[in-house]
């Protein structure tokens, strides 16, 4: 998704209401924190073991694996596996996601969160551990053209938790650290913002047990969509 060069985007003036903003630029994780993915990805993830012949994982271990891009999520999801049998085990995951993808939705909520956010004039992007094709195709709807400024995938740059991802939209956007918030599901979102130098904020109703994310102090941990658009509007 490409984004206009720096010098023809438009200027970011403060909040409404006369307080200033905190953060310009708000980045998302996209599975599990913008979309209902998670069950779906578990389920393909079981699926595609099966399918292939090697032990199954657990429902835990397959979500824990949400965010990374697909060779780290392969290393943990199925340890024992030869990497020459990833691109199997990648094609009968993609074989299932596909067959199902389209029965995914945003959580209720989430897109009024993000056309608020964008009256207020903040930069919003994505970055996740999907392919870049993988994200295309989810932006490919009428209702999300045009609410993101810029995206990253796994694929194209570093996986979470390296902070690449991250450093690339702040130099993109000429924005700071310290005025960049990530929001993910997962601790590998907020381990890549700890490691950009950003802050964060979690959200408990998707792929980790929210009691995880204490360590990487996020700023708050949001319950449900409500609530993350709640804390970001009378916070970001």
């Amino acid at each position: 998704m490409s984004t206009p060069p720096l010098s023809t985007l438009p200027p970011r003036p403060a909040a409404t209401g006369g307080r200033a903003r905190r953060f310009d630029l708000i980045v998302f994780d996209w599975d599990g924190t913008l979309f209902d993915s998670t069950a779906l990805i578990v389920r393909c993830i079981q699926s595609a073991c099966a399918d292939i012949g090697v032990a199954v994982p657990s429902s835990e271990r397959a979500a824990y694996v949400i965010g990374l891009g697909l060779h780290d999520a392969l290393q943990h999801a199925v340890p024992g596996l030869p990497e020459a049998r990833y691109p199997e085990l990648g094609r009968r995951y993609r074989h299932h996601y596909v067959a199902s993808q389209h029965d995914l939705v945003l959580f209720p909520g989430t897109l009024g969160m993000l056309q608020a956010l964008k009256s207020r004039n903040h930069w919003l992007a994505v970055a996740t551990g999907k392919s870049r094709a993988g994200l295309d195709d989810a932006l490919h709807t009428v209702q999300l053209k045009g609410l993101f400024d810029g995206t990253r995938t796994a694929d194209e740059t570093a996986g979470k938790p390296n902070p690449l991802m991250l450093q690339q939209l702040m130099a993109e956007f000429g924005a700071a650290p310290e005025r960049t918030l990530m929001i993910g599901d997962t601790t590998h979102d907020l381990q890549l913002a700890l490691n950009a130098g950003c802050a964060s904020v979690g959200v408990s109703y998707g792929a980790h047990a929210p009691e995880t994310f204490a360590l990487l102090a996020p700023l708050h941990v949001a319950a449900s969509t409500a609530d993350l658009q709640d804390w970001l509007l009378r916070c970001a």
